[in-house]
């Protein structure tokens, strides 16, 4: 239990590292502009206290979430040399898309980390190209099931079963299972991978077992290894390369999502396809669940995680920074900005629609995943 939450702790401190990160894209390209930056705060206020160093106020604020930067003269209405509105639209530009850029950075410096170090990580049934070292591993063993009384442990690889005089090769969870279910009520050996030692362990798949249990007591993951160790000269151009796959791979994912949709609803007039959603909550419990996989998939997945950000930050919608960019590229359309009472509205209607999804998201699908999570680490 103490480690569950102790993982869950510090999976929550990687966000608020990410979002931090975020903010100071926004702030150290304004500085580098001369812009005056008034706060850099840490979660959102009220305030519980901050320091003045220079012109700037750093800040820790009581709610935990995220973080942000003020900027001055950003809501525009300011006429000043040293305002976000008096600089070329170029160079406002550049301030806002300086938070997405972190996110690419972190993300390219991640994944030349993971590719120095290598990882493993679950994956399903099917082909896993790319991927070598495909294993059956054992996460979960019941109590007082015949995988506790044989001596299973978690992180046991299974690469075999016996049955009489027949070896198996176990390479899927679905392998396991068919074996298991054929036979119960028998005798089987497991041949199992214990760090460098190859073990046998005999049990009997009960007739009938407790409710998520099986016959046999498991949990069971399909891992492959995601990627090969690179050296420290390479492995940067490989985090580059992947990073700019994985942000293709995820602009296509989106826009086959959001075209299925459009097209299901719209033109079918069918509801538009489901899928599970997930709030900071419950990326943070994603996180916290990579983590048992070890660092270089929490790592991974941390990378994965602020290609994903990057990506959504740049969707135009107004709240986000994609939706600044919409106003400056219509100020740079009309000769002249948009109205400062006209941009402060769209932008607080879409910030407290964002709120409300999220508010939505968190108690739709993510306090189960919460509760699920406290549950698998009493």
């Amino acid at each position: 239990m103490i480690s569950g939450i102790l993982i869950f702790i510090i999976a929550f401190l990687s966000l608020i590292v990410l979002m931090i990160i975020h903010e100071f894209g926004h702030f150290i390209i304004a500085k580098k502009f001369g812009v005056r930056v008034d706060e850099f705060g840490i979660f959102l206020p009220p305030r519980l206290f901050g320091i003045k160093i220079g012109e700037t106020v750093y800040s820790l604020n009581l709610l935990p979430i995220g973080a942000f930067v003020k900027i001055y003269g950003e809501e525009g209405g300011v006429d000043d040399y040293r305002s976000f509105a008096s600089l070329k639209i170029w160079q406002r530009v550049c301030i806002v898309i300086g938070g997405v850029a972190a996110f690419w950075i972190v993300a390219i410096i991640i994944f030349s980390i993971v590719f120095m170090i290598g990882t493993d990580l679950p994956v399903g049934e099917g082909d896993v190209q790319g991927l070598t070292n495909a294993r059956v591993q054992i996460v979960e063993v019941a109590k007082d099931s015949p995988a506790w009384q044989s001596g299973l442990k978690v992180r046991d690889v299974v690469t075999d079963i016996i049955v009489g005089e027949t070896y198996t090769k176990i390479s899927k969870v679905s392998d396991f299972q068919k074996i298991a279910n054929e036979n119960k009520g028998k005798e089987i050996t497991l041949v199992v991978k214990r760090g460098s030692d190859n073990l046998n362990f005999s049990l009997t798949p009960r007739l009938e077992a407790p409710p998520g249990q099986g016959s046999v007591g498991v949990g069971l993951e399909r891992i492959a290894t995601l990627v090969k160790r690179y050296s420290l000269d390479k492995a940067p151009l490989q985090g580059l390369i992947y990073t700019w796959q994985i942000t293709v791979n995820t602009v296509k994912a989106l826009y086959d999502f959001f075209g299925q949709a459009f097209g299901s609803y719209v033109l079918q007039k069918e509801a538009p396809p489901q899928g599970d959603f997930a709030g900071p909550l419950g990326i943070t419990i994603f996180l916290a669940n990579a983590a048992s996989y070890g660092i270089g998939f929490f790592l991974y997945f941390i990378g994965v995680i602020c290609v994903l950000v990057a990506v959504f930050n740049l969707f135009p919608i107004p709240a986000l920074d994609g939706g600044k960019l919409v106003f400056l590229l219509i100020e740079k359309i009309k000769g002249r900005p948009v109205s400062v009472k006209v941009e402060q509205g769209i932008t607080l209607a879409f910030f407290a629609i964002l709120i409300c999804l999220s508010i939505f998201i968190t108690i739709k699908f993510d306090i189960p995943r919460f509760t699920e999570f406290i549950k698998s680490n009493l």
